[in-house]
């Protein structure tokens, strides 16, 4: 039987379960951006690469894929005549990645009890 927020209860876990998480944030390198930006208000492109420690070619591969989703906001400018680019998560992306979180979060509890 489903709660209110549409996830079995214990004892209930299918298999299908498993692959209905979020496909686009799973990726790992996905998530690890949106875990980063979830925290702030917003991050560049020098902090998130620190964080995620992804290469600057994958965090702008998956930093546009999150885009274009719209989970994310790339706003790209200059600030003394260098290229700088600023990441925010938009609200449906933080909804999505909190409900990501909230699945992993029923699903561990689910395969461990």
């Amino acid at each position: 039987m489903s709660g209110d927020n549409g996830m079995k209860t214990r004892g209930q876990i299918e298999l299908t379960d498993l692959i209905e998480v979020d496909r686009l944030i799973h990726e790992p390198a996905r998530a690890a951006i949106m875990a980063v930006l979830i925290g702030v208000e917003s991050a560049d492109f020098k902090f998130l690469l620190e964080m995620t420690q992804l290469t600057k070619g994958n965090l702008s591969v998956h930093a546009k894929k999150l885009q274009e989703a719209g989970y994310i906001l790339i706003k790209k400018s200059f600030q003394n005549n260098y290229p700088h680019t600023e990441y925010r998560l938009t609200k449906e992306g933080r909804a999505a990645f909190q409900a990501y979180i909230q699945k992993l979060k029923w699903l561990t509890e689910a395969v461990t009890k």
